[in-house]
Order: C-alpha cells, then sequence, then structure tokens
C-alpha cells in the first residue's frame, strides 16, 4: 500500500537531530521527499544519506539555514519547490540545543533573563516560525494538482510549540515559554485565515523529552525526580514519538484538523496527582 504522504513533498527544519531527524526519516518512509534543513548542515547531510540509503526512490536534500534569518527561510521554501516542484508539508520543530526551538541556558525569570536573550529566542522560536509559514503559504497556493497521485492546492503547516506554552512552571525559563505562546496563537490565527485555501496550520506540543540537553540538566537524583512525578507515564518523550503525531498531522488522516494544540505530552497537561511505580511498557525505538 502507498505511504501516508506518497508522492508529496515536505521541508523539515531542524532536521538534523531530535524530532526533527525522526520526522524526516519518518516522512521518507511514508512516501515523501524531504528538504533536511538545519544550522548544522552535516546533521542535516547524515539524515539525507541515511534516507537515500533506507528509501532509494526518495529524493532528500539536505540545506544549511538559519531560521533566525529571512532570506534563509525564503531560500529553504524555494529550494524545496525547485527539488520538488511543490511542497506539501512544512514542519518548524527548530532543535537548537537538542529542544525544540533555543532554550538559552541563560533563560530565567523576569528578573534575571537579558534583553539580548529574550530577543534572540524570540527571533529563532517566535520569528522564524512566521517566516516558515509565510513562505510556505505562498509556496502551498501555487502547487499544482494531479489527480492520478492524490496531489492538490494547499499542504499541512506543523508548528512545533511546547507544553510549556498550555502550563506554568516554577523552573523558570521565560523567553522560551513566551515564544512558544506566541507560536499558539499564530497557529490559531493563521489556520483561520487560510482554511478554505486548504492549508492547515496546526501547532505540535512536547511534553519533557529524553534529550541529551535535558539529560545533562537533570544531573541528580532531585532534578530529575521533581519532574518525573508530574509525568503520569512514569517516562520522559522520546523524539521519534513527536515524529509519529506530527506524521498524523502532515497526512490526509488529520484532514478535519487546523488550528489545534495538538498535544504529545504522556498526560502531563492533564494530570493533577499521578500513579506510582514503574511503566509497564517500554518506549519505541528511534528511526535513527
Amino acid at each position: 500500500m502507498p505511504g501516508r504522504l506518497q508522492n508529496k513533498a515536505a521541508l523539515i527544519t531542524g532536521a538534523g537531530s531530535g524530532i526533527g531527524l525522526e520526522s524526516s526519516i519518518l516522512f521518507a518512509a511514508e512516501g515523501a521527499n524531504v528538504l533536511l534543513v538545519d544550522i548544522n548542515l552535516e546533521g542535516a547531510e547524515r539524515g539525507a544519506t541515511l534516507i537515500k540509503k533506507r528509501y532509494p526512490d526518495i529524493n532528500a536534500v539536505a540545506i544549511r539555514a538559519d531560521v533566525g534569518k529571512e532570506e534563509d527561510v525564503k531560500n529553504a521554501v524555494d529550494t524545496a519547490v525547485r527539488e520538488f516542484g511543490r511542497l506539501d508539508v512544512m514542519v518548524s520543530t527548530l532543535t537548537y540545543y537538542h529542544a525544540p526551538g533555543i532554550m538559552h541556558p541563560a533563560d530565567d525569570n523576569a528578573l534575571n533573563t537579558d534583553e539580548k536573550i529574550w530577543d534572540l529566542t524570540m527571533t529563532v522560536n517566535l520569528k522564524g516560525v512566521w517566516w516558515g509559514c509565510k513562505y510556505a503559504i505562498l509556496a502551498m497556493r501555487q502547487n499544482p494538482t494531479d489527480e492520478t497521485k492524490g496531489l492538490h492546492a494547499g499542504g499541512s503547516i506543523i508548528n512545533t510549540a511546547s507544553f510549556v506554552a498550555l502550563m506554568g512552571a516554577a523552573t523558570p525559563q521565560l523567553a522560551y515559554t513566551a515564544s512558544k505562546g506566541g507560536v499558539l496563537a499564530m497557529t490559531r490565527e493563521l489556520a483561520m485565515v487560510h482554511a478554505r485555501e486548504g492549508i492547515r496550520v496546526n501547532s505540535l506540543c512536547p511534553g519533557p523529552l529524553k534529550t541529551p540537553l535535558l539529560m545533562d540538566f537533570l544531573d541528580t537524583p532531585e532534578k530529575r525526580d521533581r519532574r518525573m512525578i508530574h509525568l503520569p507515564m512514569g517516562r520522559f518523550g522520546e523524539a521519534v514519538e513527536l515524529a509519529k503525531g506530527a506524521l498524523f498531522l502532515a497526512s490526509n488522516d488529520s484532514s478535519y484538523m487546523t488550528g489545534t494544540d495538538f498535544k504529545v505530552d504522556g498526560g502531563l497537561s492533564s494530570a493533577y496527582v499521578t500513579a506510582i511505580g514503574e511503566p509497564l511498557l517500554p518506549p519505541p525505538a528511534s528511526l535513527i
């Protein structure tokens, strides 16, 4: 059977690692040609090489781009259209520092966060996503229709936000949290504006992920336990689990979904008191 993204073209930012890399591999497995975009070109190229080896019929292209620069974002979209003839899916994962967006170590509370940290975070996490949406929408309006391949104008835009945009925390990262709240609000507005053009815009809201950054930070049992107690499933999420959520939003399986805050957080944002004991089931294996 054809894959859920058969004949489609996807652009994924932050594709050099984490959610972006897992999504790139999964999308390719489902039949999409993929443009892997990252400020770390070496990481994106490794992903493209892996895809070509596993799925020789898929066109996987890696390019370097800094999503904090509008011209880089525009060039990435233009490259996707030039390479694939269209753009059906845009995923903004922005995996700076192995996190869904820039999460600067100097980001703290309102009293301690420097203005330059605030501005940098907003440029990458919010303005970069805005530019991605802007140029993706322009490209998706021009997508040619091919009924024999199930291709039409329009597309799916997936912006990675975070559970912190929905909940408060006493371990502050104010600029990051505010930027992700902006992603949610912007996504909803764009979804309403472009709904009748066949362009769906949704937010993906990850819970805490087992990334090198977070694991290095949670370097004591006390730090780890303070967060684990809030996780109903008793473990941190895996990047591949977010990739599977992104695949659902990218595919026609979610054809009647737009403007949503799609939570993949292990139940965190619905929890008050969590269960005790170890989780029965292991997490899924990475695709990398």
